[in-house]
């Protein structure tokens, strides 16, 4: 999907959500915040792994459905330490 399809489909959800909040059907409309919620790349709430979100369709490289998980800027590796010693390396 476009992305201008997937707005449409948002839009149009978000209407549908508002209308089972005033018929006060509190299930079907958390089950459209859940898709709104997908469709926008958001994760749902109670997930086991929030670092790692699903990006909308059409966003994702091309071969690939899984989400890459970056390390947050400025982490460097660890140094190894010393087997021998089994503590870190010696400054000189």
């Amino acid at each position: 999907m476009s992305m201008a399809a997937i707005e449409r489909k948002i839009i149009a959800l978000e209407g549908e959500m508002l209308a089972a909040v005033t018929r006060e059907d509190f299930e079907h409309a958390a089950r459209l915040r859940d898709q709104i919620a997908q469709l926008r790349g958001q994760q749902a709430p109670l997930l086991e792994n929030p670092e790692v979100r699903q990006p909308p369709p059409g966003q994702m490289g091309l071969g690939t459905n899984v989400p890459v998980v970056e390390p947050p800027k400025g982490w460097r590796r660890p140094k190894k330490p010393d087997l021998m010693t089994n503590t870190s390396p010696r400054r000189r």
